[in-house]
């Protein structure tokens, strides 16, 4: 990867129900953008949506003038659902995604025994990035990194030295995502991080999580270098097998996320809900013991 030295500004959006932030990306040299990992309120008690979030980030969009060309979903996140789809229809912009999105479809639409009407190549987004591809927003030079573990489709979008890391990396005091989803893999998890240790030392790291240890305030930026230096995880001085072992046993102790049916049956159709029935109303399935 060629080193940037374009310097984006970067908006953080915090959604405080799933501990997400969303970002708007802007190159420096044009009113052009990207927002990452949107938000769609979602209450799961009464099964009902709302945009406050979204609202939150097409204001700031529209209060600077800004020009919206992509709309990038690190994952098929498990935590939340996606508001790209309302942000487009608003603000226009492609949404994309990494191309191993189809592996995460066949094996999600088994799991909510989706119909033949379901596809599974990805065509529900607008596009599918690939292993180290380079693109633009404005003049802005960025690239796309398959990074898988967490998920098989987790990608790390650099955005001239803005780093967007989706699930993969926490904060350096928590760590790292965990890796025991359906295609996770600790060890894939550890080889995707070296990647992104490997960048320049000064380029800033984005969260998409952050949960506060030990109740330190609200964090959601720091570098390469810190996370190398001291991610309690992935440090220099620790190696894959110690990483290895270490998550997968703390893997064993966490509860699977709130809203993980929700969401995944919506993000793998690019925040999309399903074909509403006869009635007019879409439905979410909860699928018994699939998880077990």
């Amino acid at each position: 990867m060629t080193q940037s030295v374009i310097k984006p500004k970067v908006a953080a959006f915090f959604d405080k129900n799933s501990n997400t932030f969303s970002y708007v990306v802007k190159d420096p040299s044009s009113v052009s953008c990207a927002i990452i990992d949107s938000v769609l309120d979602f209450d799961y008690a009464s099964g009902s949506t709302a945009y406050d979030g979204a609202d939150e980030i097409i204001k700031y969009v529209n209060d600077h003038k800004l020009t919206v060309e992509w709309l990038i979903e690190t994952h098929v996140h498990a935590d939340h659902l996606s508001a790209a789809p309302y942000l487009q229809a608003k603000l226009g912009g492609k949404i994309g995604i990494g191309q191993q999105i189809t592996t995460v479809q066949d094996t999600f639409a088994t799991v909510f025994n989706e119909g033949a009407g379901f596809k599974h190549d990805g065509s529900q987004f607008d596009y599918l990035f690939q292993d180290g591809e380079h693109y633009q927003v404005g003049a802005m030079p960025c690239v796309a990194m398959h990074t898988p573990g967490h998920t098989p489709a987790c990608f790390t979008h650099a955005l001239g030295d803005a780093v967007f890391v989706g699930d993969t990396l926490f904060m350096p005091d928590a760590g790292t995502a965990r890796a025991d989803f359906p295609g996770g893999d600790a060890a894939t998890l550890f080889d995707s991080i070296q990647k992104i240790l490997a960048l320049p030392d000064d380029y800033r790291i984005f969260m998409c999580h952050d949960y506060c240890p030990n109740g330190r305030e609200l964090e959601y930026q720091t570098t390469v270098k810190a996370q190398r230096e001291s991610n309690i995880h992935v440090r220099k001085d620790i190696s894959k097998s110690v990483f290895v072992d270490l998550r997968e046993t703390r893997d064993k102790t966490l509860d699977m996320p709130r809203l993980i049916l929700p969401s995944l049956q919506v993000n793998m159709r690019a925040g999309h809900m399903p074909e509403a029935e006869d009635n007019g109303l879409a439905y979410l399935k909860i699928p018994l013991n699939a998880f077990k």
